[in-house]
């Protein structure tokens, strides 16, 4: 298919004396006879590459088939006039997109089945068109939407094949690709295969154990990978637009969704943030700041200890707009002072609470959050220690003989704090040896420091002697 050709002749004169023979023979009950006489004309215009007339053929031989009702016959004669030799592209896009704007009252008027035999139609001449990857694209979403509704009405024998139907239609499309396609259209269908794939990566997980899903690529593990790989195809620059607001909040909802399979509570404050950022979401006074603001704080301090968790806290923490929320300041603020946090009356604060919202409303998110205040007391200790029996870190701690060993072991091996223990002495170093070379450094730079003050000392005499003998004199 080529449009490049030049026009060898004009059909117009001879297009505008067929249509009205056509016309009658048509409404005389002879509709194929009249479909005969426009593929006759239609291979002169083709084939001399006149555009505008096999156009308006290609069209009018498919309008005659939908005002018929013969819809076998359309679906064939779309079939027909898009597969002949050297069809002109531009043809082609005609009769697609005059298909397309059928769909909805086929749907409405004929039902489900002739709605589905059109775009299998369409989607079977769109494949492998290029020029036509946007019109598949929108076909393909039709269809998926479809085999969704089946999956979540009831109306499929099997539910969940429909739905992971409707998920395989949608990633096969690679629009991120597609030349033709607006950004904001190409966004929206990435975010569509992304909520499609999370859906049926839930429904995977729900069938599988948790602990084979640790140990392979098992459940949904693969959709969630894809979730990952689709969230890094949308630009986040182009999100911050004013005009593409909603497909922010939408996109950020996915990546949430997906840091919260993994437990990554940072990436989903972090994303939060950004829901929060959004400015209808930041001058809503009544609910939706509130909540997000709320998230935000509920990751951060589920987020292991890392610099990057303690830069965001303490940004939140100065933040006037925490002021406002008086509990959730006051749990920050537990976890940027420099004390100790004391976990039964953490428990008494803040349980009646914490636990009624549905971020702690798991055992595992409630024991997360006791493994923060625990770390938090071991960074603390190990701050204000050089030092300690390890009767004592254990009260401190409020964990039993085990725990506390394996939380120092564990905070050890990820590099937070340095820690020896001496089990038959029952003591717990926090004070790092010293190398010579550590040593040697610290007293090289004491010197520097030594020789500096000694040199601003002697300036500051010498000054005060000669502003003194110049009084003298």
């Amino acid at each position: 298919m080529a449009d490049n050709k030049k026009q060898e002749k004009d059909y117009t004169k001879e297009v505008d004396a067929l249509f009205p023979e056509v016309e009658s023979t048509v409404k005389a009950g002879q509709l194929q006879e009249g479909l005969d006489k426009i593929f006759t004309l239609e291979k002169q215009t083709r084939n001399a590459a006149d555009l505008a007339s096999t156009t308006r053929l290609v069209k009018a031989a498919t309008q005659y088939c939908y005002d018929a009702r013969d819809y076998t016959l359309m679906n064939s004669t779309i079939n027909i006039l898009t597969k002949k030799h050297g069809q002109l592209k531009a043809a082609v896009q005609a009769i697609v997109e005059l298909a397309i704007s059928w769909l909805p009252e086929i749907k409405e008027r004929e039902g489900i089945d002739k709605w589905l035999e059109l775009l299998e139609t369409l989607r079977t001449v769109t494949e492998g068109k290029i020029f036509l990857e946007t019109p598949r694209a929108r076909v393909t979403l039709l269809l998926s939407h479809h085999h969704e509704g089946l999956s979540t009405s009831g109306a499929s024998k099997d539910p969940k094949e429909s739905l992971r139907t409707a998920c395989d239609l949608m990633s096969d499309l690679q629009v991120e690709t597609y030349s033709s396609m607006e950004r904001r259209e190409k966004t929206e269908f990435i975010l569509e295969q992304m909520r499609l794939l999370i859906a049926v990566a839930r429904e995977k997980d729900t069938s599988v154990d948790k602990k084979d899903e640790k140990d392979s690529l098992s459940g949904g593990e693969p959709e969630w990978v894809k979730v990952r790989v689709g969230g890094r195809k949308v630009s986040e620059t182009f999100l911050k637009e004013a005009a593409n607001e909603d497909l922010k909040l939408k996109y950020y909802d996915l990546m949430i969704q997906h840091a919260l399979h993994d437990d990554s509570y940072l990436s989903a404050a972090q994303y939060y943030e950004k829901v929060w950022e959004t400015p209808s979401i930041k001058e809503d006074k009544n609910d939706k700041g509130r909540k997000a603001l709320e998230h935000i704080v509920y990751y951060l301090v589920l987020a292991p200890y890392t610099n990057e968790q303690y830069n965001m806290i303490q940004h939140i923490f100065k933040d006037p707009a925490l002021l406002k929320l008086d509990l959730h300041h006051s749990l920050v603020k537990s976890f940027v002072t420099d004390e100790l946090m004391r976990w039964p009356g953490m428990e008494k604060l803040y349980s009646d609470y914490l636990r009624k919202t549905p971020v702690f409303d798991s055992e595992k998110r409630w024991e997360d959050l006791h493994t923060r205040v625990v770390e938090h007391n071991v960074r603390i200790v190990a701050k204000y220690y050089t030092r300690v029996t390890m009767d004592r870190l254990i009260n401190l701690l409020d964990l039993s003989p085990k725990e506390t060993e394996k939380t120092l072991a564990r905070l050890v091996v990820s590099g937070t704090i340095y820690a020896k223990v001496d089990r038959p002495a029952g003591i717990v170093d926090f004070q790092k040896k010293r190398s010579a070379d550590d040593v040697m450094n610290d007293w090289s730079s004491d010197m520097q420091k030594l020789l500096g003050l000694v040199e601003k000392t002697w300036m500051a005499m010498n000054a005060a002697q000669a502003a003194q003998s110049r009084v003298k004199s």
